[in-house]
């Protein structure tokens, strides 16, 4: 039987991490596309040979799957083996580099999603889009905007991260099973991040039952920051973790779950009037199927939690105000 095909596009840390979990599981095809890596003396096709050395890993465990390595070029070139994806998810991008600053970021990131989105629109008009790449609202609105597709077919992994990583804190805190904990983390992917403690809780019981409030705040805090704390550790930003992540929600989308988790999506209409926050993406609960977003869940917020969220709808919607003012999209 064929399965599904997964593009993922940027082969680095993240990317690699998506096409290994989706390899070992089975779940689709996957086709990996990145630059060559050049040194003086030779070109270096390195995503030829990281899908080789996947699908031999994934042979290995007795997983029938293809994996496929394509070079491309800056320009958009070598991008033809997009043509049938299902899924496509984005990973490419640039860190932000000494003496560099938040607009120069900004100007290639985007770039490099003008580039990618042209190529999915050209070759794979009816794919569903996860964009990874960060900053992942503004990047994700980016390539809704160039794209031109449906809201519901472009998406932005963040807040699955952010609730896993809340998830492992708490659960580390209360010596329970994950499986037991229900959790969201809303909002921007960044410092202004929102954990909603009030639609939180361990088995039906609330978590200001179980936690004290100044062991819950701290718990809190190390979750606005967890990225930044394996950066500190590593010298790196994290794979594994959004790796899992992304690919966590591409099985939800192609296996038609109806699982409801939070992602950068679209807001307009009444969903905008409800979060406070138009022409936007940003991390709020969202239904996945197989159409991609299938729908916007309103959760409630308390006060507080209100507060904290228009914060971080102003600095998403600041980075996005940005891009326009620069003419990128």
């Amino acid at each position: 039987m064929s399965k599904p095909i997964v593009s993922v596009v940027g082969a680095g840390n993240v990317g690699e991490h998506v096409a290994n979990i989706l390899a070992i599981n089975g779940i689709a095809d996957v086709r990996m596309f990145d630059l060559a890596r050049k040194t003086e003396n030779k070109v270096f096709e390195v995503v030829k040979g990281k899908a080789l050395d996947i699908k031999q890993m994934a042979i290995s465990l007795g997983k029938d799957v293809n994996v496929e390595g394509f070079t491309v070029t800056p320009e958009g070139e070598g991008y033809e083996a997009l043509e049938g994806s299902d899924i496509i998810v984005v990973t490419a991008g640039f860190p932000r580099r000494p003496g560099m600053s938040r607009d120069d970021l900004l100007s290639k990131n985007v770039g490099i999603i003008k580039v990618i989105s042209e190529r999915i629109k050209q070759y794979a008009p009816n794919s569903i889009v996860i964009v990874v790449s960060n900053p992942v609202d503004v990047m994700t609105y980016a390539a809704f905007k160039l794209t031109g597709f449906e809201k519901n077919r472009v998406l932005g992994m963040a807040g699955v991260l952010d609730t896993a990583r809340f998830k492992t804190f708490l659960a580390e805190e209360l010596n329970v099973s994950v499986k037991s904990i229900n959790a969201y983390v809303l909002g921007g992917h960044g410092d202004d991040m929102v954990p909603v403690l009030t639609a939180s809780n361990v088995a039906g019981i609330p978590l200001t039952d179980l936690i004290e409030q100044d062991r819950l705040n701290e718990i809190v805090e190390r979750t606005k920051f967890g990225g930044g704390e394996i950066v500190n550790l590593m010298g790196t930003s994290a794979y594994h973790a959004p790796g899992s992540s992304a690919a966590y929600m591409v099985e939800a989308i192609l296996k038609d779950r109806k699982e409801i988790m939070p992602c950068s999506v679209y807001l307009e209409d009444d969903d905008a009037k409800y979060y406070e926050a138009d022409d936007i993406y940003i991390g709020v609960p969202a239904k996945l199927g197989k159409n991609g977003v299938e729908s916007i869940e309103k959760i409630p917020l308390s006060e507080e939690e209100r507060e904290n969220w228009k914060k971080s709808v102003e600095s998403v919607k600041a980075g996005i105000n940005r891009i326009k003012e620069l003419n990128l999209i």
